[in-house]
């Protein structure tokens, strides 16, 4: 397996968000501008800047308001402790965690459908778009996948869900881009599939479905195990 690696660009979005936020010393209650400006100020994608915000909602430094935007939490809120799982190491790894996922997420989807507010379904809506249109442009759409799952995240209203799914960031775009190489099917099959799978995760919890949810869930991550492994 190849090593660890390099910081991703949301991991420094990330820490230009921080560093930023300590800075100009926002006081707590604060609003953030919209991510139209962040993004502008960052010099990046929405769905990367998405990450970097989730991950900062996960830390409690951050709180999204129904209907309002999102705004700075008191400065010395009390974080979880950060969680390491260290890179995946050999294949047997890599099933383990895609079966880890499996059961993770689909409780996720469960939660997100009975939980998530307004704000966050028009974000998981933003996200499942800017995957569509990744993989309809016929792009690898990692980035853009991974940003959906964490809008799941975010949605199930959970912040040890979004904390276990950031700490799970890097090993999650190692697993994606492992199936989209080794996976034997051709790139239009496979995106075909991956707007249904995620469509069909986006629709249950937008409509508040929270089984359906779950077996949606369930299916793409263990049709991704199949897909990768066989069977």
């Amino acid at each position: 397996m190849p090593p660890e690696s390099a910081p991703s660009l949301s991991d420094t979005v990330y820490d230009r968000l921080a560093t930023w936020l300590r800075a100009d010393a926002l006081p707590e209650g604060a609003r953030l501008p919209g991510e139209n400006a962040l993004a502008e100020r960052f010099s990046v994608s929405r769905p990367v800047l998405r990450q970097a915000l989730a991950r900062l909602r996960a830390e409690g430094r951050l709180e999204s308001r129904k209907g309002s935007g999102t705004y700075i939490r008191a400065l010395a809120p009390p974080e979880l402790p950060p969680i390491h799982f260290g890179p995946l190491g050999n294949i047997p790894d890599v099933r383990a965690f895609l079966e880890f996922r499996c059961g993770l997420e689909s409780a996720m989807a469960a939660e997100a459908a009975r939980r998530a507010e307004p704000g966050a379904l028009a974000r998981l809506a933003e996200a499942r778009a800017g995957l569509e249109a990744e993989t309809r442009a016929g792009r690898p759409s990692i980035e853009a996948d991974v940003a959906f799952h964490q809008a799941v995240a975010e949605a199930s209203g959970n912040r040890f869900y979004q904390a276990v799914m950031q700490a799970l960031v890097e090993q999650t775009r190692f697993g994606i881009r492992l199936t989209r190489e080794l996976a034997p099917m051709p790139d239009a099959d496979r995106f075909a599939t991956m707007r249904r799978e995620h469509g069909r995760i986006a629709d249950a919890i937008l409509r508040g479905a929270a089984e359906a949810a779950r077996a949606a869930m369930e299916q793409h991550l263990q049709n991704g195990i199949r897909r990768l492994f066989g069977g």
